[in-house]
């Protein structure tokens, strides 16, 4: 089966037909680096680096960009409430957003663009829709004439007086549907040189700017293959990107485009306003991420997500499962992944990432691999084969692809963790020395820990309990 994914504009399944054989080129908006990264980024993360793995099960030579806005209000802001420099601010949660991510198993993208080292994309792409009386000049920055581009609004569709009202309104502007590709600042604020006059990019025009620069392919109709992110970037964001670029270089920004579904936590919408804009950072402290990857991954991305702890802790013990089958082939090397269960979770994925019925198989094969196991607990192919197989599992979902035995030694200190392994050895080099007493008492000091050991071919292995 061919890869299909929903196409957010044309509002139905569509077959995904690369700009150029077997490559493909996708964008994904990434975050505003002034604060930590929130469930909402996690869930858009989750959902497209599972898009960029089913690009790669299917020999697609994959091209991932997100940009990092690294000059914005919200910066600015920051840097004025702390005290700190553009650059301290957003290295510092560039990095934390990044550290995030490893946590989540997201691939490593190919470029992560940040506008401030975008500039000149960005000023030329503004001096281009100026040259062709695209663009024009008022007291407080360069502004998009939307009345130019007869196709506005053909990608969310939602143009709207409630939609207009999110575009920041001002009497000196030609048409309030405008929007500000520069903003002017004076030599005491933050801004760059621009022949237009000193300040920063808009919003809109960062990604617009880099796509062209860093991810364009030689198509005639179009820049990219997927340009993707949260629902709520549909409009005014990406509608304004796709104009300004389809204005300023003559060809459509991408050929499909894709959507994740909102977050919802406790029934509520999140948002910063409403106060329940739960960090990853706080999930992410009481469950491994690879458990908080499985629970978001689990409903289809363009779905909303509704967040509570319960279904958290239920997820859990469902990829708990993946994990205790794991073990039980623990140190063994595997053979080749079983063709039924390969072919049955790529055709799951290549229906619009259908995670659902990808995570049923997967039950499927734990619960009939543990079944095989009890009836043959010697069968070393078998084994072999379980082996490659959760291998499979890993590389294509990202789940399952810690150490067994470390997993289950997620929440405890570093500290704990040299005591516990302190006294396995204490126990290991008593066992030595046929001093038994000895060495039950150092196991049911470390059960008294709550840690279950076990005496394996691979040494003494221990998970808490």
């Amino acid at each position: 089966m061919s890869l299909v994914i929903f196409d957010s504009v044309k509002k139905e399944k569509v077959k995904f037909e690369s700009l150029e054989p077997r490559k493909a080129r996708v964008y994904v908006c990434g975050p505003t680096v002034y604060d930590d990264a929130h469930l909402g980024h996690a869930r858009s993360a989750i959902a497209f680096d599972l898009l960029h793995r089913v690009l790669l099960l299917n020999g697609y030579d994959v091209s991932m960009a997100k940009n990092f806005t690294d000059i914005d209000d919200k910066i600015i802001k920051k840097m004025q409430s702390e005290n700190k420099s553009l650059e301290e601010i957003t290295t510092y949660y560039m990095q934390r957003y990044k550290e995030d991510m490893d946590a989540l198993n997201i691939l490593e993208n190919t470029i992560e663009p940040k506008a401030t080292e975008n500039l000149t994309a960005m000023i030329e792409m503004i001096n281009n829709l100026l040259d062709k009386d695209i663009a024009y000049t008022i007291e407080d920055g360069v502004y998009f004439e939307v009345a130019k581009d007869e196709d506005y609004g053909s990608l969310s569709k939602q143009i709207s007086e409630d939609t207009i009202a999110r575009v920041e309104e001002k009497q000196s502007k030609k048409d309030q549907k405008d929007y500000a590709l520069w903003k002017f600042s004076s030599e005491e604020e933050v801004g760059f040189d621009a022949p237009f006059g000193r300040g920063r990019p808009g919003w809109h025009i960062e990604c617009s700017a880099m796509i062209d620069k860093h991810l364009k392919s030689e198509a005639p109709d179009y820049s990219i293959d997927i340009h993707a992110g949260g629902a709520d970037l549909l409009f005014p964001h990406h509608e304004n990107e796709a104009s300004q670029s389809r204005c300023a270089t003559g060809k459509n920004l991408a050929k499909y485009w894709m959507h994740n579904g909102f977050v919802n936590i406790d029934g509520n919408k999140m948002s910063k306003s409403l106060g329940n804009s739960f960090f990853l950072k706080d999930a992410l402290k009481q469950y491994h991420g690879e458990v908080i990857r499985f629970y978001m991954s689990s409903t289809h991305y363009r779905s909303d997500f509704s967040f509570n702890t319960e279904d958290l802790t239920s997820s859990k013990k469902r990829l708990d499962k993946v994990y205790r089958l794991k073990k039980r082939v623990y140190g063994l090397g595997g053979s080749a992944v079983n063709k039924e269960l390969k072919k049955k979770i790529t055709e799951s994925l290549n229906d619009d990432i259908n995670i659902s019925q990808a995570l049923s198989i997967v039950d499927e094969f734990v619960s009939f691999a543990n079944d095989e196991l009890d009836k043959n607990p010697k069968n070393k192919g078998l084994k072999k084969e379980i082996v490659s197989n959760i291998e499979f599992i890993g590389n294509t979902l990202g789940i399952c692809t810690e150490d067994a035995y470390k997993y289950f030694q997620f929440g405890i200190s570093e500290d704990e963790i040299n005591k516990i392994e302190e006294l396995i050895e204490k126990r290991t080099e008593a066992k030595k020395n046929k001093d038994y007493e000895l060495s039950d008492k150092i196991r049911d000091e470390i059960l008294s820990l709550d840690v279950q050991i076990m005496d394996t071919p691979n040494g003494t292995l221990w998970e808490k309990i």
